[in-house]
């Protein structure tokens, strides 16, 4: 296995990607880097942000048919809880579905589950703006 080279153009993204709160995509990452005098192209942001995903340093999740990516602990399984207004996202425990998952899998003769729990709602700032409100 070869070693990945630590680019000045990956730093940029996994410290950009770092700053934010929630799930960004890479053109909104590309673009407030643009912002900020850096001259990194977007494709360089889009293999940055897999090779940070496969690394286990970024998450993604699809989203009306869009990647987004949030920096997140390497090595540490968790969930998230997902403001579907704003983005903010919070990293959440979740022992029962833990305990379910290896339950369904073994009733059904399967070994090593694994899974991805995101789960969508508003955040209180979105829920207090009224974001959420379908008029």
């Amino acid at each position: 296995m070869t070693a990945r080279r630590n680019t000045w153009q990956r730093e940029a993204v996994r410290g950009a990607l770092g700053d934010r709160d929630g799930f960004v995509s890479a053109q909104a990452l590309h673009s407030g880097l643009r912002e900020q005098g850096s001259t990194i192209g977007l494709a360089t942001v889009y293999r940055a942000l897999a090779d940070l995903e496969s690394t286990g340093e970024a998450d993604s999740l699809q989203q009306e048919g869009e990647s987004l990516y949030r920096a997140c602990t390497p090595g540490k399984h968790h969930h998230h809880l997902i403001c579907r207004s704003c983005g903010a996202t919070v990293e959440i425990e979740a022992d029962a579905v833990e305990t379910w998952a290896h339950q369904v899998a073994a009733k059904h003769g399967y070994t090593l589950p694994e899974h991805v729990v995101d789960v969508f709602g508003l955040c209180p700032a979105c829920t207090a703006k009224g974001l959420g409100a379908k008029g």
